[in-house]
C-alpha cells in the first residue's frame, strides 16, 4: 500500500522533539514491510537541506484566504533516508531555518495544509492511506471529507496520530478565511470551547486516532488540556501504539559516535570506557555512579525540579552528574550555577549534543525522567538498550516502557513529580548500584529488551489495512 505520512518535523531533517524521530523512523521501517511510505513536510532552510540534493518534483498553486499562493514541491535525492521525502517551498512562508515558534504560525500551517492536499489531488497517482501527525496537519482530514475542491479524496482513509496533546493550535474564527469553501454547516467539526481548534478537528476528522503508547491514550480521557470529553465521545476509533526506536542508529554494538562499542558480553568494559571518557571530559568522579538528564528543560519534562533535586542529592550521597538539555532560561542559569558549587562531580552542559547523548547514554549508571507529562518518551528506551538503567515517573509510555525493580522489573519508578520522590528513588538506585552482581545482570537484561520499530510499523499496517475496504 501507499502511504503518505504528513508532518511538520522529521529526522534527521528538522527536529525539535519526539515527532521528528518518529517520522524519520517509521516510514522507513513500512517500506521494509513492503510497502510505499513517503513523507511529505515543510521545507526548512537548515544545514541539512543546504547540503543535500533535491530535485523539483511538481509545482502548483493554492487560494488561501484571498491570496494565489503558488508553492513548489521538492524530492529529497541524496542522502537517502530509506524513504522518499518531499518539502514544501514557498518563499517567505516555507522557507524558514526554524520549525516553529513564528508569527505567523496559522498561515504557515494552513498553508502547508492546503498544498498537501493540492498535491495529493494533482501529483500522486495513488494513494491509500493519508497519516497526519499533530495539529499542524489536523485540518487535512477535515477537509479531505468536506472541502468542496477535494472530492475525489474523501475515500482515501485518514489517520491521525496525537504525539503531545498539550498542543492544539487554536485559533480564532476570523483565520477560517484561510480555508477553502466547505459547507458553513460542518464548522462544528472544526471547533472546540468556542475556538477553531486543529488538534480537535483531526480527532473528529479522522477515520482512526492514534496516540504514542496506550498509556497515554487512557490518560488523554482524563488530562488532555480541555479534549477529555471529546477523547472519550471518539474512544472508539482511538488507540495507543506505543512508538519504537531505530535500533540500527540506537546500536552500542555498531554506534560510531561512541568512544568504544560494546555488546552484552563485554558491557563491562565498554561502558567503562564511554564513562572514563565522560569523567575526564567534564572532571567528573570516576568511581561514583552517574547520574544523567538528557532533555528539553521545561516544565513538562519536570527540569524545574532538576536543580533542587541534584542540589539534594548531591548534598547527602556520593554521587556525580550530568545535564544535556536546554529550555527555560531560569531553569538553565540554576543548572549552570551549581558547577561552583559541585565541583569534580557534576556538570551542565546548556544546549544539545548528538555525539555527547549517544555517549552519555553509553557511560551514565543512571537516567532522570521525572516526567510531568510524557506521551511515549524515546529515552528511556535508547537508555535500555544502552544498559543504563532508567528513573521514571509513571506517566505516559513510561509506565508502559519500564517496570519497577520492586514489581520483579529493571527500572526505579516513582509516581509524584515532587523533589522527595526522586530523591528517595535516587536512593534506591544508590542501593541496587552497590549490589554491583545485581546491577550487572538488570544491565545484561534490559539490552535485550526489543524496542524496535517492526512491532509499532506492523500495528500501524494492521490498523491501515482495517480501514482499506477490500478490492
Amino acid at each position: 500500500m501507499t502511504i503518505l505520512h504528513v508532518s511538520f518535523e522529521c529526522y534527521p531533517i528538522a527536529k525539535v522533539g519526539g515527532l521528528a524521530d518518529v517520522l524519520g523512523s517509521l516510514p522507513r521501517y513500512q517500506n521494509n514491510f513492503g510497502h510505499s511510505a513517503h513523507v511529505i513536510m515543510p521545507f526548512i532552510d537548515n544545514d541539512f537541506t543546504k547540503k543535500s540534493e533535491f530535485e523539483k518534483f511538481y509545482a502548483g498553486a493554492i487560494v488561501m484566504g484571498d491570496q494565489r499562493i503558488t508553492y513548489t514541491v521538492f524530492k529529497l535525492t541524496s542522502p537517502d533516508l530509506g524513504f522518499t521525502v518531499y518539502m514544501v517551498y514557498i518563499p517567505k512562508l516555507l522557507d524558514r531555518s526554524s520549525v516553529y515558534g513564528h508569527r505567523d504560525e496559522a498561515e504557515r500551517s494552513v498553508a502547508f495544509q492546503l498544498s498537501v492536499l493540492d498535491f495529493i489531488n494533482n501529483a500522486m497517482q495513488h494513494c491509500d492511506i493519508v497519516h497526519c501527525h499533530d495539529h499542524h496537519t489536523g485540518f487535512v482530514p477535515f477537509l479531505m471529507t468536506h472541502g468542496q475542491g477535494y472530492m475525489n479524496l474523501r475515500n482515501i482513509p485518514t489517520v491521525f496520530t496525537i504525539h503531545n496533546a498539550q498542543y492544539q493550535g487554536q485559533l480564532g474564527y476570523d483565520k477560517l478565511n484561510l480555508l477553502p469553501n466547505f459547507d458553513r454547516q460542518k464548522i462544528g467539526l472544526l471547533d472546540w470551547d468556542q475556538r477553531v481548534n486543529p488538534l480537535a478537528a483531526g480527532i473528529k476528522n479522522a477515520w482512526k486516532v492514534t496516540t504514542v503508547s496506550p498509556n497515554y491514550m487512557k490518560e488523554l480521557q482524563n488530562n488532555a488540556n480541555g479534549l477529555e470529553r471529546l477523547l472519550q465521545n471518539e474512544s472508539k476509533k482511538c488507540k495507543g501504539i506505543l512508538n519504537g526506536i531505530d535500533t540500527a542508529t540506537w546500536n552500542p554494538e555498531t554506534d560510531a559516535m561512541l568512544v568504544k562499542n560494546y555488546k552484552i558480553g563485554t558491557l563491562v568494559s565498554g561502558r567503562k570506557a564511554n564513562k572514563k571518557w565522560l569523567c575526564d571530559h567534564f572532571d567528573l568522579t570516576f568511581n561514583a555512579p552517574l547520574f544523567a538528564f538528557i532533555g528539553r528543560l521545561v516544565h513538562e519534562k519536570g527540569a524545574d525540579l532538576l536543580p533542587e533535586i541534584i542540589e539534594e542529592s548531591m548534598s547527602n550521597t556520593n554521587i556525580n552528574c550530568i545535564v544535556l538539555g536546554s529550555g527555560h532560561q531560569d531553569t538553565e542559569e540554576k543548572l549552570r550555577s551549581l558547577k561552583d558549587v559541585f565541583k569534580h562531580r557534576y556538570h551542565a552542559h546548556i544546549g544539545y549534543n548528538e555525539q555527547l547523548s549517544h555517549r552519555i547514554y553509553a557511560g551514565a549508571d543512571f537516567l532522570l525522567m521525572p516526567s510531568r507529562v510524557e506521551p511515549c518518551g524515546l529515552n528511556q528506551m535508547y537508555a535500555l538498550r544502552y544498559g543504563t538503567l532508567p528513573i521514571v515517573r509513571r506517566t505516559g509510555g513510561l509506565k508502559d516502557t519500564v517496570i519497577d525493580i520492586g514489581d520483579g522489573g529493571f527500572g526505579i519508578c516513582h509516581d509524584q513529580v515532587l523533589v522527595w520522590d526522586v530523591c528517595y528513588s535516587i536512593k534506591r538506585a544508590l542501593a541496587l548500584y552497590e549490589n554491583q552482581n545485581a546491577y550487572k545482570k538488570l544491565q545484561r537484561q534490559i539490552m535485550k529488551i526489543d524496542h524496535s520499530w517492526d512491532r509499532s510499523a506492523q500495528e500501524y499496517i494492521n490498523l491501515y489495512n482495517s480501514l482499506i475496504p477490500p478490492k
